[in-house]
């Protein structure tokens, strides 16, 4: 028998975004989880989905943090010099 990875199972995924079980980055100029899962919560209800409905708020989770990513790459290549 074949055993799961649970970081593949959706299920657990989601326990751990909303729980202490995702490690959060620190020192790095990257969102924090609590902007990601701000901004997660809000691409879910502009997509239709309402505060107890998880189903695609994996995806909206996944986007948000791409978007943040984004966000913060482009703030940390505005403050880099050029020699």
């Amino acid at each position: 028998m074949k055993s799961q990875n649970p970081t593949r199972n959706p299920e657990n995924l989601l326990r751990g975004i909303h729980g202490s079980e995702v490690p959060e980055e620190k020192g790095k100029n990257v969102p924090t989880l609590d902007e990601i899962r701000q901004r997660a919560f809000e691409i879910h209800i502009e997509r239709g989905g309402h505060g107890g409905d998880m189903g695609g708020y994996l995806e909206a989770w996944l986007q948000a943090d791409r978007e943040l990513r984004e966000k913060y790459n482009e703030s940390n290549d505005e403050g880099a010099t050029t020699k």
